[in-house]
């Protein structure tokens, strides 16, 4: 029997919120079977201050399958799991959550690491394009649902993302490993640090 030898990719980010006055510092282990990333977010939103502390892991194909949230928005503190197969199926909380099913993704719009997941998944070719379904978390409205999106490869390192209804759309730019380098008016990234090591 023959041990696989396991490389570990360590990016350490971080990203200046504009919209949303924010400062997220998010840490991404990647290997040969996924990647477990987790991530600090501070900011204000209309004279409120908010944190969020998230935990997601992928499998080695980018799909989703848990995702850890707490947050705290002025005096409200709340927390949910979510944990799924890869292919669509849910449970939060422990509990079947099939309003969830066909949905691959999930967003929080207060970071823009979420958009790595279906760039990263998806891997479209020049000007392919692809409509998803992701599970959208507004924590600062204390809504989770299902929504549409669309993504499109204008390049390699850069994506046309769009609502489905279009009531926003942007020209996302990401670097090589699919980390976003600029989401315009929303987020800037200010730091990247990498190291790559065996196990």
């Amino acid at each position: 029997m023959r041990c696989t030898n396991i490389r570990i990719m360590q990016t350490n980010l971080l990203w200046t919120g504009r919209e949303y006055y924010s400062l997220e510092n998010c840490l991404v282990h990647t290997t040969n079977n996924g990647s477990m990333i987790k991530s600090v977010i501070v900011g204000k939103y209309h004279e409120r201050l908010y944190r969020v502390d998230y935990k997601i892991e992928t499998n080695k194909n980018w799909e989703t399958i848990h995702a850890q949230v707490q947050y705290q928005h002025n005096n409200h503190i709340g927390q949910l799991q979510l944990d799924g197969n890869g292919k669509g199926n849910w449970r939060m909380n422990g509990k079947p959550a099939g309003q969830f099913n066909g949905c691959i993704d999930i967003d929080i719009p207060l970071t823009p690491f979420t958009n790595t997941l279906p760039v990263n998944r998806l891997e479209l070719g020049p000007d392919e394009a692809r409509q998803i379904q992701v599970i959208y978390l507004d924590l600062l409205k204390q809504e989770i649902r299902p929504v549409k999106q669309k993504y499109r490869c204008l390049s390699p390192t850069l994506y046309h993302y769009e609502n489905i209804p279009n009531d926003f759309e942007a020209n996302i730019e990401v670097d090589d490993m699919g980390f976003v380098v600029d989401y315009p008016s929303l987020f800037t990234r200010t730091a990247k640090v990498q190291s790559d090591y065996p196990t």
